[in-house]
């Protein structure tokens, strides 16, 4: 059973940083890609970045290119995304992902919240 389990949200300041983590159990964690999304109070769930199976091939949404940066350990089963410089627009739900068997598997989310 494919299991996704995010952590590291929070509270922070505009300027701030946060990491956030995804474990990953149930499948074969290193032969795939992953992706952190997010959804913001009324608005569609929103690709925030995606990174290869290796770990050699990151994509970013514009909104957060070059603040963002997504990175996995596969001896880990975990994903992460380091979010620097951030914005009250950040603000949001961020869920891990992953396709399995053509399905889209997302675990619980963890919010984060960015304010002074």
């Amino acid at each position: 059973q494919v299991q996704l389990v995010e952590s590291g949200g929070g509270l922070v300041q505009p300027g701030g940083s946060l990491r956030l983590s995804c474990v990953a159990s149930g499948f074969t964690f290193s032969a795939y890609t992953m992706n952190w999304y997010r959804q913001a109070p009324g608005k569609e769930r929103e690709l925030v970045a995606s990174i290869t199976s290796a770990g050699t091939i990151t994509n970013y949404a514009d909104s957060v290119q070059g603040r963002f940066t997504a990175s996995r350990d596969n001896a880990k089963s975990t994903v992460y995304l380091q979010m620097d410089s951030l914005k009250p627009e950040d603000t949001a739900v961020y869920y891990c992902n992953t396709v399995y068997y053509l399905r889209s598997r997302w675990g619980q989310g963890t919010q984060v919240t960015v304010s002074s």
